[in-house]
């Protein structure tokens, strides 16, 4: 922004709550020293976009306030009027999990929201899709090279002879051999994987390819361990013939799919992954709160909405297991914490590594902060249940789908627990993408909005400016979910043809 633009605007900062004695900066490009905000306070130096200013000295030693909540202590005097950096920040402990309070402030049920429905494919489990997609399973990254070449010819020659097929995914990931299959914690890719080639936009039509002589067996991943439903690489006769033999079997199954078609559906049917990436300071006051409004939203409709994200929320638990619905699930949720502290530990890793330096660039400190603002995309509901990673999900409500913070891992687990579409929140932007599912991103400031036009669903930087409410936001967000789910409207990340790949959580020892 020009210099002279900046200096006429009014300096404005945000406060979430009454106890903070911090607040961030507001104004695009930041503020310069000198700037008075309408309350009076001055700045004593430059600070930027999202960045903390000191509403009042902070001595030595004392907490640092935001959401209310204690997010780190100070280093040294912080005078009111300071950038507080993050140089200036002493990490808490997080919340210790022997004595948290489970299941004492369960929100009451909202009301009932009816009379929302969305177009989708119905299935014969009874489940229902909102794309219709071929998905090709992979039992093993040795096939990987063969499948892509088949998708791409697949995709060339046969699928325009389909067109109520909206695409053809090869679900290929790095797991299968050379892995310790019988390790405790290899369960998680591989129920991972199980349920990625059961999703429901996928129409029952579960394809493998696989080498012939991998440890993860070729029908331990069908639904029923059909032999009809796979393809060993090892029994056919030449690169012609493995090529040849996919399309056949594609084929048949774009014939059984492109018979499906849209049916109105209830909301119930929908299962609604929320994550953010690229968070900034903003995060948790403009995009993350808008989206929890839309989470409640859906789960007053009916629908199941996964909310994630282990180490971004680790730091705020103490908040969740109150909120749970009864102590199992406030326990499962501790559960899920504990594990992957033990996890981090045997890494020789703890909470510090997050936040990223792109996450710090925005304004957050640490990763209490972060998570803080985290939290705000789960609403107000209660939280009715728990995932370890990759299950997949069976209740309604709002659930706790325990996995990583990474993007791209985080996305391939929500999707094996049955997520239909993602709501991404960001700050910084990304144009990451799933073929399995559309991605709604929603930026955080106005500035990313007004950069990354082309690849912003919509803009929750209107909070911050006043120009929209967290409510009018919240319900833009559940309206254009409804949209993308019945196919009325793609995502710029579909428009564009974005996706990134599979990632998969695999805990256990390789060999």
């Amino acid at each position: 922004m020009d210099t002279k633009k900046r200096l006429k605007e009014t300096p404005r900062y945000i406060k979430v709550n009454e106890n903070d004695n911090v607040a961030i900066v507001v104004n695009t490009g930041g503020l310069d020293h000198g700037a008075v905000f309408p309350c009076g306070l001055e700045l004593n130096e430059r600070i930027p976009q999202g960045h903390k200013v000191a509403l009042t000295d902070i001595l030595e030693n004392k907490a640092i306030i935001r959401y209310g909540e204690v997010i780190g202590y100070a280093a040294k005097l912080i005078k009111k009027g300071n950038w507080v950096k993050e140089s200036l920040v002493i990490l808490p402990v997080s919340p210790n999990l022997n004595d948290l309070p489970l299941a004492n402030n369960v929100s009451e049920t909202l009301p009932p929201l009816d009379g929302y429905t969305f177009q989708g494919f119905r299935n014969k489990d009874g489940s229902a899709g909102t794309k219709n997609i071929l998905g090709i399973t992979t039992s093993v990254q040795c096939v990987v090279g063969v499948l892509d070449f088949a998708v791409k010819k697949i995709k060339q020659e046969i699928l325009p002879k389909y067109p109520n097929v909206d695409d053809v995914v090869a679900i290929n990931h790095n797991y299968g051999c050379g892995v310790a299959i019988h390790a405790p914690e290899a369960v998680i890719p591989i129920r991972t994987i199980q349920n990625l080639a059961n999703h429901s936009n996928f129409g029952g039509e579960a394809l493998i390819v696989g080498l012939g002589c991998e440890k993860l067996s070729l029908t331990r991943i069908t639904p029923d361990g059909k032999i009809a439903d796979v393809i060993s690489l090892q029994d056919q006769h030449g690169f012609k013939s493995m090529v040849q033999s996919i399309m056949d079997m594609a084929e048949e199954r774009l014939i059984k799919l492109n018979r499906r078609k849209r049916e109105t559906c209830p909301v119930s049917d929908l299962v609604i992954g929320l994550q953010c990436g690229g968070s900034d300071a903003f995060s948790g006051v403009t995009a993350n709160p808008a989206v929890g409004f839309a989470a409640d939203l859906l789960v007053r409709a009916g629908a199941t909405v996964l909310f994630s994200e282990v180490t971004e929320v680790r730091d705020a638990i103490h908040l969740l297991t109150p909120r749970a619905v009864n102590k199992e699930v406030g326990s499962a949720l501790i559960r899920e914490m504990e594990w992957y502290d033990r996890y981090l530990l045997q890494g020789g890793v703890d909470r510090s590594a997050n936040p990223s330096p792109g996450n710090k660039r925005g304004g957050l400190v640490n990763v209490v902060e972060k998570s803080l603002g985290s939290i705000a995309k789960s609403g107000r509901s209660p939280i009715a249940g728990v995932l370890a990673p990759g299950e997949k999900v069976k209740k309604k409500g709002l659930i706790y789908a325990a996995t990583p913070a990474s993007d791209f891992v985080c996305g391939t687990l929500q999707l094996a627990s049955g997520m239909h579409l993602q709501v991404f929140t960001t700050g910084r932007g990304t144009p990451y993408g799933l073929a399995m599912a559309p991605i709604i991103k929603v930026a955080t400031r106005n500035a990313l909005a007004e950069q990354w036009e082309d690849l912003i669903d919509i803009n929750a930087g209107r909070i911050a400016t006043g120009e929209a409410t967290i409510e009018e936001v919240g319900w833009e967000i559940f309206h254009f979910i409804l949209e993308v789910a019945s196919g009325h409207k793609k995502t710029w990340a579909e428009h564009w043809g974005l996706h990134n790949d599979l990632a998969l959580f695999n805990p256990a020892p390789i060999t």
